[in-house]
């Protein structure tokens, strides 16, 4: 990718347009069960973005990612498309002077499992069921094993 779109921090004002984006994800993804309205999403991500490290990419936004800086948890990480390097430079910007992060993905995940393993990111204990029923692993990314 040679035009990096912008990052920035997130504000209230992207919740719209980030909800969209998982909206659109859920839509298309068969094994993810619809839990949530589109409004449901906008008020939850309005709401939530103001309280984490929450970060966009794109004017308008195609992507973000949110966390816990104390806990250094991704919470939410999501495209508008992969594959264009997007999700990289997102997860770039939070490995800034960290040296640890952890993240639940879904198990049925497959692509994104493999994404994060070329992040860095590493398995660690054994699948669980989510809030939502579905299995979930959590992941883990450490400096000093990504180098």
């Amino acid at each position: 990718m040679t035009d990096t779109p912008p990052i920035r921090r997130a504000t209230a004002t992207d919740g719209p347009a980030c909800a969209a984006i998982v909206d659109d994800w859920i839509t298309a993804t068969p094994w993810m069960p619809r839990g949530i309205s589109l409004e449901g999403l906008e008020n939850a991500l309005t709401a939530g973005l103001p309280q984490r490290e929450a970060w966009v990419i794109g004017d308008p936004v195609v992507g973000y990612l949110s966390m816990d800086p104390l806990e250094r948890h991704i919470w939410g990480f999501y495209l508008a498309q992969t594959g264009g390097g997007l999700g990289k430079c997102l997860l770039d910007q939070v490995k800034k002077g960290r040296d640890y992060l952890q993240l639940n993905t879904h198990l049925s995940n497959a692509r994104a499992h493999a994404f994060y393993k070329r992040e860095g990111f590493a398995q660690e204990g054994a699948p669980w069921e989510g809030d939502d029923g579905i299995p979930e692993i959590r992941m883990v990314w450490r400096a000093e094993a990504a180098s």
